[in-house]
């Protein structure tokens, strides 16, 4: 198992396995409260000293997981954090597919293109959770969701979250079939508050840097930015996706 947590820092490794690694007391302790399937577990003495950290491999020794002691130097090996606290889980990845959601007459969901910052990935599903989207989009070149920083910097949203990955091609088509508009998150678009938002709607998120693909901006309905004080610089990514998500939740 230490070999497997080792390789799974690996994009293709996690997706040739389905598996993925959540790591830290609090992403565990989320990891043990939703449905997905742990394969093992791998903990070290760091565990053993917070109460938390205790009282965690505790409700390990409970449940039917295969906990593996595993010396520091060994845990440090796979580990991914600057300050490990000597537990990290591997799990298997939830099969979820666009084609799988519910949508509900005021459905929103999140798309995300491009993102390339894994802390920023994480934080735009925690928003998007928050902020009550049925599922979050990633399309390529975003940082992938399961990624070991994503999922401690969503804090294991993405258990219980839907977030799918998907082409280009299949997220506008599936779009288009259930009558979802996409509007675009851009400095350049019309004030939000300016349209009505629909009953259902997507918005999607461009890079950090260079924003959405020409391809993404063509297949949106509206183009939305945020007015901001002349002279402000732009803000960050998960900081505008929650203000245009908040700004466009569904009409009361």
């Amino acid at each position: 198992m230490l070999t497997l947590a080792r390789d799974l820092r690996r994009r293709k490794a996690r997706e040739r396995q389905g598996l993925f690694v959540a790591e830290g007391v609090r992403t565990v302790e989320e990891l043990l409260a939703s449905s997905l399937r742990i394969k093992a577990v791998l903990t070290c003495d760091l565990l053993d000293r917070t109460p938390r950290g205790a009282a965690l491999a505790a409700q390990l020794h409970g449940r039917d997981v295969d906990v593996l002691r595993v010396s520091e130097r060994e845990f440090l090996s796979a580990s991914e954090t600057e300050h490990p606290q000597g537990i990290l889980a591997i799990a298997e990845q939830p099969a979820r597919t666009l084609a799988a959601l519910a949508l509900s007459p005021d459905a929103r969901l999140l798309v995300l293109d491009g993102i390339q910052d894994p802390g920023n990935v994480g934080t735009l599903l925690r928003t998007a959770a928050a902020l009550g989207c049925l599922a979050t989009v990633v399309l390529p070149g975003t940082a992938d969701p399961w990624n070991a920083k994503v999922v401690r910097s969503a804090v294991g949203m993405q258990f219980t979250h839907p977030t799918i990955s998907s082409t280009e091609e299949e997220c506008v088509s599936f779009l288009r079939a259930h009558g979802v508009p996409l509007w675009g998150a851009d400095a350049s678009g019309g004030a939000v508050g300016a349209h009505p938002p629909p009953p259902r709607l997507a918005l999607v998120m461009g890079n950090e840097g260079a924003g959405l693909k020409p391809s993404v901006r063509e297949a949106c309905a509206v183009l939305v930015g945020i007015p901001m004080t002349p002279g402000a610089e732009s803000l960050n990514v998960a900081v505008a996706a929650g203000i245009l998500l908040h700004a466009l939740r569904p009409p009361t």
